[in-house]
């Protein structure tokens, strides 16, 4: 089951895809005419509400069916591996050691294509005397401590630091992680091994693992802990939000927790400040984002962000990076040149046109730079349209004439009550930024009255 994608952002693309794919779509009119072979994909949950919504677009325009299974990124690289998928998309690339097995790559010809950029939340579920909380804090330490189980309360000392305006409930936390094989899974652990590493290792040691653990796409879980894990962001997002959920927190794309109507962290950033993943958070962090640019690498187009979790710019989202989509480059089934046109198509408009409605589906569009790499990709599949794309018709929210991502220049500074210190904003967050939850600090809440939001602080519960 796939997570629902409001009708106005369904007429939101629909409205806009056909002009689009006119300027973009190689081929004449008869050629178009002829109909597309249909084509599968497989894997990430992390990017599925983005590539559901562009596979509606343009099969509702030109008929070109996209059927895509949201199974995780481990499984999706296991198809198209195995040939039982055209396509694949995946947070991490093969070739990794996880859990002391190595992901072997495919024996057929592969490339990897970005496709949307976004960050990795904190969906949680809790209330302070019946009322929902909106804008909860959480610095990175006090976070790897909740996942590896050494903060238990959510009233601990730690957590009550990163929140001085809320009185926060002695509950029991129950940290929420998937039972999948799991991209988001896999950005998660690579954030806690590479800026937490002590934490990280003592929970793997304590859960079987061996050490240094480093990344994985399977979250360890340590028997006898209140740890919970469910399958796909879809079953993790829906156990924190159900009303038994109270306590919970779990790691997904920001998208889930938007169109779940619940609130998400603001994580701290290197410069002081509580952050959360908005697309101009994203857009600033990807700013510090490493890229592999070895066009004769086995993982040109990957990345490496170490940079952007250690970004010393006050607007930037800490955990925030891209996904990939995995596309055939050899004719070896089940590829097929009509398989190949309609995957080019398809890759056309989501690299150009499906990058405008990144924001409004949770996401953060494509710079300029992975735009242009990504039609260098397509060009590579075999029967995809060879035409030359005009950039200039990509109404992409981060190009600009002299080449500067538009989206992270123009970001808004965070306000003074969003810095670590004695204030706390009021402001919602995530799919709950209506409502507003009282602080009790003094100072200036910068945009979120102390008594606002809801009634009885129950809107966005969803």
């Amino acid at each position: 089951m796939r997570s629902p994608v409001p009708l106005t952002r369904t007429l939101l693309g629909l409205g806009t895809v056909l002009c689009a794919l006119l300027a973009l779509l190689a081929g004449p009119p008869a050629a178009q005419a002829a109909g597309y072979t249909k084509i599968t994909g497989s894997g990430s949950t992390w990017s599925s509400n983005a590539v559901e919504q562009w596979r509606r677009n343009i099969g509702a325009n030109i008929g070109l069916t996209v059927n895509f299974n949201a199974n995780g990124s481990s499984q999706g690289r296991e198809q198209f591996k195995n040939g039982t998928v055209d396509f694949a998309v995946s947070e991490i690339p093969y070739g990794l050691t996880d859990g002391g097995a190595t992901d072997v790559p495919p024996s057929r010809g592969y490339a990897y294509m970005p496709i949307v950029a976004g960050g990795t939340a904190f969906m949680y579920n809790l209330r302070i005397g019946g009322r929902q909380v909106t804008n909860l804090r959480l610095s990175g330490p006090v976070l790897a401590k909740i996942f590896t189980g050494r903060l238990t309360m959510w009233n601990a000392p730690e957590i009550k630091a990163d929140n001085p305006g809320l009185a926060l409930p002695a509950r029991r936390i129950v940290p929420v992680v998937r039972s999948d094989g799991s991209g988001t899974t896999a950005q998660f652990t690579t954030w806690l091994a590479k800026e937490h590493g002590g934490d990280w290792n003592d929970h793997c040691r304590r859960a079987g693992r061996s050490t240094p653990c480093g990344m994985t796409s399977y979250f360890p879980v340590v028997p006898g802990t209140t740890t919970v894990a469910k399958s796909g962001s879809l079953g993790v997002s829906a156990h924190v939000r159900q009303p038994q959920g109270e306590g919970a927190i779990t790691y997904v794309e920001y998208s889930y927790a938007v169109n779940a109507h619940f609130p998400v962290v603001k994580v701290l950033n290197r410069s002081g400040y509580y952050v959360e993943p908005t697309a101009q958070a994203v857009a600033v962090a990807l700013l510090q984002a490493r890229i592999n640019t070895d066009r004769s690498s086995p993982d040109y187009l990957t990345q490496i962000l170490d940079g952007v979790y250690r970004s010393g710019d006050n607007r930037s989202y800490p955990l925030s990076s891209y996904s990939y989509m995995v596309v055939p480059t050899s004719q070896t089934a089940p590829h097929t040149t009509e398989k190949g046109r309609s995957l080019g198509t398809f890759a056309r408009y989501f690299l150009c046109e499906g990058q405008q409605q990144a924001e409004e589906l949770g996401y953060s569009p494509l710079p300029k730079n992975l735009v242009q790499a990504g039609f260098d990709q397509v060009r590579r599949i075999p029967g995809a349209p060879t035409g030359a794309v005009d950039l200039s018709s990509c109404r992409n929210p981060t190009f600009s004439s002299d080449g500067s991502n538009t989206l992270a220049r123009n970001a808004p500074r965070p306000k003074p009550c969003d810095q670590r210190g004695a204030r706390q904003c009021a402001d919602g967050t995530g799919g709950a930024k209506g409502v507003a939850t009282p602080v009790a600090d003094s100072g200036d809440t910068a945009g979120g009255s102390a008594t606002g939001g809801a009634p009885g602080g129950s809107g966005g519960a969803g």
